[in-house]
């Protein structure tokens, strides 16, 4: 019986699996939840890249940041809907403090409500058409000088 053995140096083997497993893991944070990169671009040319759940099925964005104690100031959750209409959210059971940042199907931003009070069923809503909706922790948009005309650029937005 002849033996056929495919000869890879070691280093080529090393880098492959290495390769693999970063593939594998790159999707998962910490906390096993899967995200994907999200970039607002400012009119002025800046890009910020936020790491983002996508919540695209009916109940993920039932629950959506809920229950949720802490966050990292470069993660959110990208809410994507069916169709573009004024969308209404609320703060129910959500603990952190929200920025909400509506943008069109085109990705660009048409409204942000900052600030988002906790626990409030207060209704929250785009005031124009929108498609999409990113949460990230309150006082990011200020600080990154986020306005209405920035893009969201990426996690499956068209472009």
């Amino acid at each position: 019986m002849m033996r056929h053995v495919l000869k890879v140096p070691t280093l080529t083997l090393v880098a492959l699996l290495v390769a693999a497993l970063a593939v594998l893991f790159a999707a998962r944070a910490e906390d096993g939840r899967e995200r994907v990169p999200l970039t607002v671009e400012t009119a002025d040319g800046a890009r910020h890249v936020f790491q983002v759940e996508v919540a695209d099925e009916p109940e993920e964005r039932r629950v959506g940041l809920m229950h949720r104690e802490e966050m990292a100031r470069d993660e959110g959750m990208l809410f994507a809907f069916s169709r573009t209409e004024i969308i209404r959210m609320w703060m129910q059971n959500t603990i952190l403090p929200l920025d909400m940042i509506f943008a069109n199907r085109e990705g660009r931003i048409v409204h942000i409500h900052e600030n988002a009070v906790p626990f409030s069923t207060a209704e929250i809503n785009s005031r124009r058409r929108a498609l999409y909706v990113l949460e990230v922790n309150a006082g990011v948009a200020e600080a990154l000088g986020l306005a209405p005309g920035d893009r969201l650029v990426g996690a499956g937005i068209a472009e």
